[in-house]
């Protein structure tokens, strides 16, 4: 079995993150409800826990507090902001509401340089607050190892029982040092090595599918994205000629998107593809549609009907493979006040009916995406599709505003091919989240040449953002942008001016639609 720390979610914005952090050291991480029982845990043998933060008050009526026994584990355990705070309850302390709360900044001086969690780091660091209750009363045989402006008791420790406990959130970047802390916990305190990597990830898989598919034969649905993309390849590994692809070309994709499928996928990687071209019938259903949600329903119903005939003209299936990733299979914890308590229901095929009655294959669940690309990167897939950006299930129908139709997505395809190229010359692609050009459905006056013209906006794009959900526009070189702008009033008919979108999200969203 492999080495792993496992994370108690008490409903913290940052329990991914958390995660996420283990895993940059190499290492296994899992979240888990903060009331797993003990015995539960006993059976994933971890080589350690973290409690995570939360936005309860542990002495509050209803306070979220996990399985007592999780003490007498014999594992090394760090609680997190609410994290130590539900421990130190347990064994004793005491937590009161602070007479002055503590958010943002701070200054945080160890005064015990011999606790493993600050080995080879400064006596004075940088750490991030975000709390309104603190510890006044110390566990029995816990010592303070550390303290802030406004808290004597910013890190403790027991020792003997390798109980850890800090006030501030290491995990976060606003703590420059803390991915170090995370990694002394999990490798000085709890031992573990740096096993977990994609090359090793693979051979495991490859053995999971294989056991779970047998000799039965599986389709996936393949959109040239990066998660449907490295999902076929490692199943490819696994299972060969018994995987079929499934491309659908909705008409609304990028530029050379079905092209460049059928070349990877087809005659590189050699997998079965089965290309639908069904772009007629996606566009008759679109036209004089304006409303953005109609647009988004009109192409996921209709997606349904032509995927659905498609596993039928396939051949006969037990399985319906996915690239669902770990964070659209984690349920948010649901506590009062909890900013990220939203159930995830989201899959790359979602909603196929059931009478279609696949059993799921989803050898990405346990992934983040920074993972998956490194997947995608070991199993041979080119660059171009493992890095590439984000792209909306909608597709271009969603960056053009108003009616979709033939001549619109000629203009905004011919656009966004430019941004795409440009940003990749320049080097600006691959640094940020996002760009892309957006179609308005605004006519203007220009000039080009001795003529007057009066024809389409185009917008551009570009944001920076760590998992979308927010993001900051890129102030992106003027030289750049002057270059996108002269290219694509010069090379795309029907534009005659440029702007750029200076939105931050929020409040606005990073797609227009």
């Amino acid at each position: 079995m492999r080495e792993q720390i496992v994370i108690l979610d008490f409903g913290s914005q940052y329990t991914q993150v958390i995660a996420r952090r283990v895993r940059e050291g190499n290492v296994y991480s899992q979240i888990l409800c903060y009331n797993t029982p003990a015995r539960e845990l006993a059976k994933l043998k971890p080589r350690g826990l973290i409690l995570s933060g939360g936005p309860a008050s542990v002495y509050a009526a209803g306070a979220p507090l996990p399985d007592r026994r999780i003490f007498d584990l014999g594992v090394p355990i760090l609680g997190i902001c609410y994290g130590v705070q539900a421990f130190a309850q347990f064994l004793g302390g005491r937590v009161e509401k602070g007479r002055k709360r503590e958010y943002g900044k701070g200054t945080l001086t160890v005064k015990d340089p011999a606790c493993a969690l600050f080995q080879n780091l400064p006596a004075k660091l940088q750490v991030w607050n975000s709390h309104g209750d603190k510890l006044t009363k110390l566990p029995r045989h816990f010592k303070p190892v550390a303290v802030t402006e406004n808290s004597e008791y910013a890190a403790i420790e027991n020792r003997a029982r390798k109980f850890f406990g800090l006030q501030f959130h290491p995990e976060v970047v606003h703590t420059p040092r803390g991915r170090e802390i995370i990694a002394n916990f999990v490798h000085r305190i709890c031992g573990c090595g740096r096993q977990w990597t994609m090359r090793n990830y693979i051979d495991q898989a490859v053995e999971q599918i294989r056991a779970q598919v047998g000799k039965e034969r599986v389709i996936l649905g393949l959109s040239g994205g990066v998660d449907s993309s490295v999902a076929a390849a490692l199943l490819h590994k696994a299972v060969g000629e018994q995987l079929t692809c499934i491309f659908v070309n909705n008409g609304v994709l990028r530029g050379r998107e079905a092209e460049v499928v059928r070349e990877v996928f087809g005659r590189h990687f050699k997998l079965k593809l089965q290309y639908e071209n069904t772009s007629k019938l996606f566009l008759q259903r679109l036209k004089g549609v304006t409303d953005p949600e109609r647009k988004r329903k009109i192409i996921g119903r209709t997606f349904i009907e032509v995927f659905t005939a498609a596993t039928r003209r396939a051949g006969k299936a037990k399985f319906l493979a996915q690239g669902t990733l770990y964070p659209d299979v984690i349920e948010s914890v649901p506590i009062a006040g909890n900013p990220a308590a939203m159930i995830k229901s989201h899959h790359n095929v979602g909603g196929l009916p059931r009478k279609m009655k696949f059993q799921l294959v989803e050898p990405l669940k346990c992934l983040f995406k920074d993972e998956v690309r490194q997947l995608g990167l070991e199993l041979g897939l080119p660059r171009e599709i493992v890095l590439r950006q984000p792209f909306p299930g909608p597709g271009l129908a969603v960056r053009i505003l108003g009616e979709v139709t033939p001549e619109r997505l000629r203009i905004l395809r011919n656009a966004d091919t430019i941004v795409v190229n440009e940003m990749k010359s320049s080097g600006w692609y691959y640094k940020i989240w996002q760009s892309f050009a957006v179609l308005l459905p605004v006519r203007s006056v220009g000039v080009m040449g001795d003529e007057r013209t009066y024809d389409y906006t185009i917008a551009i794009r570009a944001v920076e953002s760590q998992d979308g959900m927010t993001a900051d526009w890129v102030k992106l070189p003027y030289a750049l942008l002057e270059k996108l702008a002269s290219r694509i009033i010069n090379e795309v008919k029907g534009v005659n001016r440029c702007v750029f979108d200076i939105t931050s999200k929020p409040p606005g969203t990073i797609e227009w639609e």
